[in-house]
Formats: structure tokens, C-alpha cells, sequence
């Protein structure tokens, strides 16, 4: 698990392709602090298993599924790359739950300035993902923990602070850029509950529920059901 707060820019210092299966070599310094194979490392929001390392870069393997639904098959070497560790069961929780599990890609459609902020509108690849995105919730952009300012339809905005901008890849993005998107975990466990509850042939789900002082199961966990329990 990650907190989404980068610690370092490292670099992309070489791409090794095989189809839709890549070894990306990275330079970084901070990250490689304790580092051991088979540690995981963020990489632009991605979580990837290090494979190798030496005193100044670490490698990663990247199968098909990663090449697909991230924008790691589109940098050259040379590209910036946010990284974090894997977060220490005895460190600071300073952003918020963030899996590395990227939902898919955004495009950057417009940047600019907002007194001291530089504000970031982005339109999601996969509109799928828009009904995980609240106005004033949290998501991933590229790794980065954020607080998302307004969401309409498949386009949302968020607004970064000079330090952000400074320490992260967001300083090299412009309109037409890509970011990874990690969607709030909390929003689509919620989701998917909700759904299989209901079923796709209205039968009860494996989480059924429990119909008022009958001790019987009369269907799935639904939006009714957290509201007349109390939960929403």
C-alpha cells in the first residue's frame, strides 16, 4: 500500500520492449535506501516488483496488463517519474489509501493558473470511471494524492500547490500530456457491493441481507438497506 506523497523524481534511463511486455530500467536515489528484489515501488502510481537494483537505479518488469491500462508504454527514455516505497506499517499516513492499482488513463485538456495554484483539467479514457470521482474526494493522478476540485461528466479538475508542482512530474505536463488514474479504493469497494448485491438476475448476492426480525435472507446489500440500517 502507498499514501500517494512522492518521494522522489527518479528518471527512465532505458526501455527493453518484447511486444506488449517491457523492462524498465530507472535511476532514482532516496527509494534505493533499504531497498531488497522484490520490493514494491510506485512508479508514476504504478506498483511494480523490483527486480533489480544497483546503487544508483532499479529495475521492473511491465507484462501486458500494465502496458495496456498505463501510460508507462508511451515515455521515452529520459522521461521524469514520480516514485514512492511501499508505505512502513510504523510510518505517517499522510495522504490517502492508495494501491498502486492504476483504473486507467486521463488526458490533460487544459492548465492554468489560479493565483498561487496551477489547476489541472483532465478527461478520463474510460468514462466507466467517473462515477468514482466526487468533487472535494480524493484520487491518485501519476501517484500523486489529490483532492479532486470539480468533477462534470468524464472530466475533472484538480488544483496543485507550487511545492507539488515543483516535486512531481506534474511540472513537465501540458494539455495533451497522459496521467495514471487511481480512483478512491473506499468509492469502488462501496460500488461493487452494491452491485453484486443486486445481481444481475435480482437474486441475492453472497452478501445478502437480512430482512427485519426474520433472520431470513431476502436479497443483496443495497442502497435500501444501508439507509434503513442507519449507514447512508
Amino acid at each position: 500500500m502507498f499514501t500517494g506523497l512522492i518521494e522522489e523524481k527518479g528518471a527512465l534511463r532505458s526501455v527493453s520492449r518484447r511486444g506488449e511486455a517491457m523492462v524498465l530500467s530507472i535511476s532514482a536515489s532516496k527509494v534505493l535506501e533499504g531497498v531488497a528484489l522484490g520490493d514494491s515501488i510506485a512508479v508514476n502510481g504504478v506498483c511494480l516488483t523490483v527486480t533489480a537494483f544497483d546503487s544508483r537505479s532499479f529495475g521492473v518488469d511491465i507484462m501486458p496488463e500494465t502496458y495496456r491500462n498505463t501510460n508507462l508504454s508511451e515515455l521515452p527514455p529520459g522521461s521524469p517519474l514520480n516514485l514512492e516505497r511501499a508505505m512502513r506499517a510504523d510510518g505517517r499516513f499522510g495522504g490517502h489509501i492508495v494501491q498502486g492499482h492504476v483504473d486507467g488513463i486521463a488526458v490533460i485538456t487544459d492548465r492554468g493558473a489560479n493565483a498561487n495554484a496551477v489547476v489541472f483539467t483532465m478527461r478520463l479514457k474510460n468514462a466507466d470511471n467517473q462515477r468514482y470521482i466526487i468533487p472535494k474526494g480524493s484520487i491518485t493522478v501519476d501517484g500523486i494524492s489529490l483532492t479532486v476540485v470539480d468533477a462534470d461528466g468524464d472530466s475533472f479538475s484538480v488544483s496543485i500547490i507550487p511545492h507539488t508542482l515543483a516535486e512531481t512530474v506534474l511540472q513537465h505536463k501540458q494539455p495533451g500530456s497522459t496521467v495514471n488514474i487511481e480512483c478512491d479504493v473506499l468509492g469502488k469497494y462501496v460500488d461493487h457491493l452494491l452491485r453484486y448485491g443486486r445481481g444481475a438476475s435480482g437474486q441475492a448476492g453472497a452478501a445478502g441481507r437480512t430482512a427485519h426480525g426474520s433472520g431470513q435472507t431476502s436479497g443483496g446489500l443495497s442502497a435500501a438497506f444501508l439507509a434503513d440500517n442507519g449507514f447512508a
